[in-house]
């Protein structure tokens, strides 16, 4: 049914749009400046037209036939059984995947019966939706045809429809944000306050433990297991993990820009840009794989050979791997903010007899400050947020340390370790993920703020 309504539409949208150009041709007959808008305004107001409609009839049709078509397959069943939420939902799987040719055991006469009728009004009803979506685009394609004329003003028509569209997709975004905000918040009050969460912590023990040991003992003979919610081992650890990423990006990734925005020929630079940038489109769990078999053993043997004891992961060997990964987001943004500093401040430089080492120090940098701290922030924030790297780098142990050579762990590590398989999301171990992603979220905010207050500090405007 989808492929044939997107035919259809891309079809019917098209034609609209050469016959809203040609009418509009035809109506100015060869006096085109008479027409108050372009001949192609009218095309895509006639395109407009036809694309709606049919959007409409589509998206309000297809959930009704879908629910027509598993009314009549519930329909063969029991009263009973259609109020019992589990053996409907049980009854409408195997009844679509009987009527898809998927289901493995043997049916049933009811079930049989309830495919086929599922498969029957769901065929009809698909038709039908895609006859009232074709009746409806060539309707209005109809009408936008009759609207055409010298002093229509079609180019308003577009512009608002635009204007309509890019406000629908901030509002989208926006409230996607805060619907992932309140979800958390509210999974993470739960944590806090539902008195039928048993071993939950108070929040001043989450956010200043010591120890983080969400695990509880499941049968007698595992003995006592100390549950522990201490948040502050996770926020070490993604810290120190974060600190020796920007250690290693922050020189390479500023150096590297500064290389390509001032020294490098331009042949130099449209090769070594692409090639670094590169290293932002390698996935995680590749980089992941390079930490744990190459890096990690480098730096134990390096740890070795001068009496040191570093474990099999640690947090160095994510660190540098992590850093290696957000090298193109220094580079490449910082590279765009010191190119976009005008001319004229080189030459003006240039002609008081400094340097190019000079300018770019004293002139230069300062005035790309605000892009070049963006820049950093950003990186900082893409490391925060990393996982994959820091499960096969630095491991899942909690430990508060600040010594780079253990093995350490971060939020989003323990968020995805709680998270895997099934989950029951009335316990405080579930729950416990959710606390993490709220309060990691507000310490990714608080970065922002920051950033936020130096770009506005050090900006200045130039002409």
């Amino acid at each position: 049914m989808a492929y044939q309504f997107f035919a259809a539409l891309v079809l019917l949208v098209s034609t609209a749009y050469v016959v809203g150009h040609r009418r509009a041709l035809s109506v100015a007959a060869g006096r085109l400046h008479d027409l108050h808008s372009l001949p192609a305004y009218h095309g895509l107001f006639s395109a407009i037209g036809v694309f709606v409609p049919m959007l409409a009839v589509f998206v309000l049709g297809a959930p009704l036939v879908n629910w027509m078509a598993q009314s009549a397959a519930l329909g063969n069943f029991d009263a009973a059984i259609q109020a019992d939420p589990l053996q409907r939902s049980v009854i409408l799987r195997d009844a679509v995947s009987l009527a898809k040719g998927q289901f493995g055991g043997d049916a049933s006469p009811e079930l049989q019966q309830a495919a086929a009728d599922f498969k029957s009004v769901l065929a009809n009803g698909n038709w039908a939706v895609l006859g009232l979506s074709i009746a409806a685009g060539l309707a209005a394609l109809a009408a936008a045809f009759g609207t055409i004329k010298v002093p229509f003003r079609a180019r308003k028509h577009v512009e608002r429809f635009t204007k309509i569209v890019l406000g629908a997709c901030a509002v989208v975004a926006v409230l996607t944000t805060i619907g992932i905000v309140f979800s958390v918040a509210f999974e993470t009050y739960r944590f806090f306050f539902d008195p039928a969460i048993k071993g939950k912590p108070s929040v001043t023990s989450f956010l200043f433990g010591l120890e983080w040991n969400p695990q509880a003992a499941m049968r007698a003979d595992q003995g006592a297991i100390s549950t522990a919610y201490g948040f502050v081992p996770l926020l070490v650890g993604s810290l120190l993990i974060t600190f020796i990423a920007i250690c290693v990006a922050g020189p390479l990734g500023l150096f590297s820009a500064i290389f390509l925005s001032e020294y490098a020929s331009q042949k130099v630079r449209a090769i070594a840009k692409p090639i670094l940038e590169i290293l932002a489109g390698i996935p995680t769990v590749v980089l992941g794989f390079f930490a744990a078999l190459t890096v990690a053993p480098l730096i134990r043997g390096l740890g070795e050979a001068y009496g040191l004891n570093v474990a099999s992961e640690s947090a160095l060997a994510a660190g540098l791997v992590m850093g290696m990964m957000i090298i193109p987001f220094i580079s490449s943004l910082s590279d765009d903010v010191i190119t976009a500093v005008p001319q004229s401040m080189r030459d003006g430089s240039y002609a008081l007899g400094a340097t190019k080492s000079e300018t770019i120090r004293q002139v230069l940098l300062p005035a790309a400050l605000p892009g070049i701290v963006s820049a950093f922030m950003l990186a900082i924030s893409r490391a925060i947020g990393e996982t994959m790297i820091v499960v096969m780098a630095a491991g899942l142990a909690a430990n508060l340390t600040l010594n780079p050579l253990e093995a350490v762990t971060t939020i989003t590590v323990q968020i995805k370790t709680i998270l895997v398989g099934d989950q029951e999301f009335d316990s405080a171990k579930t729950l416990a993920a959710f606390a993490l992603g709220f309060v990691l979220f507000f310490v990714t905010l608080l970065l922002n703020y920051i950033a936020l207050r130096i770009v506005r500090k050090y900006r200045e405007q130039y002409d």
